[in-house]
């Protein structure tokens, strides 16, 4: 993996991430820690899978 690809792949799953949060905080309504702390967590699961599934897409 060169820099490049390192860059675009982070920038992918914060991207991913922050829209995967940013949807969990406005569904949830009220928030509280430990709600943000297993909204992240699942943010986080869910950029990964979208990453890896993105790729295995396009390597078809």
């Amino acid at each position: 993996m060169t820099g490049r690809t390192a860059l675009v792949a982070t920038a992918e799953l914060i991207s991913w991430w922050a829209g995967l949060s940013l949807f969990w905080l406005v569904l949830i309504g009220a928030v509280d820690t430990l709600e943000r702390v297993v909204g992240a967590s699942a943010a986080a699961v869910g950029a990964l899978a979208a990453r890896v599934g993105r790729q295995a897409v396009s390597h078809r």
